[in-house]
């Protein structure tokens, strides 16, 4: 698999370059495992569950096991290392595609549900790469570090979808096991990739810095968090109710599917200069452009009900949720010291990963309520108020952890 150039930053930075290069291909492996549930999920729960107002519930349910793995995936990673904690969440990788490969085969809608909800387990580790790649990397460096880190995603836009077709029908008499089979197989090839991080255990700290709650009244903090839950946060919640959407208004399911397709390309093919961009700009002019976008996407959205309308709209809010996420991801980066990264990074991602939980399982119900037009109008107040948060922040000197 080609790979990014990390890019002449000098010697300084060649064991973060390396790093990146393991994470971005580890990143494209494991966040291939999003996309083939939520391809599968609503399917397989259709058929399985006996109440069919739940059949999305195995794709929330990867969004919960996410929200409920963050906090103890990052004291195992403060406890032996990232590389020891990053190989343990592939296991958990291998042993969710085997669960749920289980779970369809015998048509167990509550043991296929466990495999998904534990896929959310090993996606708690991934998500947390990106931080990985900035543990050595010089200053200048990080923007570009977690943004190449992120082109992996770009990858397993591919990666995932493909999986899914080329073994959904290798098992006739056990529809769509083969392809949960094959998540174990690209959580396996991802261990072996994490194997080879440059990332020794952690030293013993005689202090783990300051209080956990001190660190999160930060205004520095605050904004960082809200930016990056509003973003992720309303792309899960636009991301779900638009395939539903489109099928409710007449338009087929592979338009639907090609729409997410191109979604999903349009949130991680930003990556390759987006850090170039915030190193240029700043990070709180790029997370507001994001916002923006995420915006007018649901402008776009409220025009029409056209396939073209839908497809510009997604393609907005994957470049929007680029923009927006990554930026926020950087903000974070200004708020601890080394000895605290690790809590605060996880109480960074405990609460906007609880959000998209949140927004996925909200996102179809307030459809079947509302409609597409209540789904997107509730976007506004979200961007306005993050907006507002980033603007307070550029006006004033940035309450940094140093």
């Amino acid at each position: 698999m080609p790979l990014p150039d990390a890019g002449a930053t000098g010697a300084p930075d060649a064991v973060a370059k390396r790093n990146v290069r393991i994470l971005t291909v580890a990143q494209a492996l494991g966040g291939a495992t999003p996309p083939i549930i939520v391809s599968l999920g609503g399917l397989i729960g259709m058929q399985l569950a006996d109440d069919k107002a739940l059949a999305t519930l195995p794709v929330s349910l990867l969004n919960i096991g996410l929200a409920c793995a963050v906090i103890p995936a990052a004291w195992l990673m403060r406890r032996h290392g990232r590389r020891i904690g990053y190989i343990i969440g592939c296991l958990a990788g291998v042993i969710s595609g085997i669960v749920a490969a289980a779970g369809t085969a015998r048509g167990a809608f509550w043991l296929f549900c466990l495999g998904t909800f534990l896929s959310g387990f090993y996606i708690a580790f991934v998500q947390s790469y990106r931080f990985a790649a900035i543990d050595s990397a010089s200053e200048s460096y990080k923007a570009r570090a977690i943004s190449l880190v992120m082109v992996g995603g770009l990858f397993a836009a591919v990666i995932g979808p493909q999986t899914v077709i080329w073994t959904r029908d290798l098992t006739p008499l056990y529809p769509f096991a083969a392809s949960f089979l094959a998540l174990s197989g690209l959580a396996l090839m991802a261990m072996l990739v994490v194997s080879l991080l440059n990332a020794p255990a952690p030293k013993k700290q005689v202090s783990g810095g300051r209080p956990l709650g001190e660190i999160m009244r930060n205004p520095r903090f605050v904004t960082a968090v809200i930016c990056g839950l509003v973003s992720y946060g309303l792309m899960a919640f636009l991301m779900t109710a638009a395939p539903m959407a489109m099928v409710a208004c007449g338009h087929s399911i592979g338009e639907a599917a090609l729409g997410i397709q191109w979604h999903v390309l349009a949130m991680f093919a930003p990556s390759f200069f987006t850090g170039d961009l915030i190193n240029r700009f700043g990070k709180d002019k790029i997370t507001a452009a994001g916002l923006l976008m995420i915006a007018v996407a649901a402008v776009v959205g409220l025009s029409g009900l056209t396939v073209a309308h839908f497809w510009i709209s997604l393609i907005l809010l994957g470049v929007g949720w680029n923009f927006g996420f990554v930026g926020a991801t950087s903000m974070v980066t200004d708020c601890y010291r080394p000895e605290e990264r690790t809590k605060v990074q996880a109480a960074n991602d405990f609460l906007v990963f609880g959000a998209v939980a949140m927004a996925s399982l909200s996102s179809g119900k307030l459809l079947h309520i509302g409609g597409w037009d209540i789904v997107n109008w509730v976007v506004f107040p979200a961007v306005a108020l993050a907006l507002v948060m980033v603007a307070i922040q550029a006006r004033s000197r940035p309450v940094l952890a140093f």
